[in-house]
């Protein structure tokens, strides 16, 4: 009896953990209607085959990358992910077409005192247009923020391997 209830219990908490917390979830609701201007949308969970998802450099899971369709029209794929600041970890955003090309990238929420400033519109926009076969390099063609050292290379890190990742997947026919 005690072992059903464990099974129970872990299957109840398993089904909690799909999809994105209702915090990030309106945060990113927000965006994909002022971006693409649309009043009603569906986002569709893409499940990611588990042998090919162990070989990407990005987690990419059945809570972080979805479909956006308005109207059974595919409009664009959206990506929700993690990213290491100095102590804590901030969520952020991409939004890409269907070349998998990057459309905007927003910093959901950001839990440091210090570093929020990767958070601009204005710094956020040297990432869009970025493709798959971009590489992208702190300080090259990455712009620094003085205060955000940590912040700027973990989310330029994390967009790099999004996009490696995106590459993997284009390839296997799975994007």
């Amino acid at each position: 009896m005690r072992f059903k209830y464990i099974i129970l219990l872990l299957f109840g908490f398993s089904l909690l953990s799909f999809g994105l917390p209702k915090s990030l979830e309106k945060k990113v609701n927000n965006e994909i209607a002022e971006t693409f201007n649309l009043e009603n949308f569906e986002l569709t969970s893409i499940k990611i085959p588990d042998d090919i998802e162990k070989t990407l450099p990005s987690r990419f899971g059945e809570d972080n990358i979805f479909k956006i369709e308005s109207n059974k029209q595919f409009i664009a794929y959206a990506y929700v992910s993690q990213a290491s600041s100095k102590t804590a970890l901030f969520d952020y955003l991409v939004l890409l077409d269907s070349e998998l090309v990057v459309i905007k990238t927003k910093v959901l929420i950001y839990r440091e005192e210090y570093g929020g400033e990767i958070g601009s519109k204005r710094w956020l926009k040297q990432f869009i247009g970025k493709t798959q076969n971009d590489i992208l390099k702190y300080n090259e063609n990455i712009i620094a923020i003085s205060g955000a050292t940590i912040s700027v290379r973990s989310f330029t890190d994390a967009i790099n391997n999004v996009l490696k990742s995106l590459k993997i997947l284009h390839s296997k026919n799975i994007l």
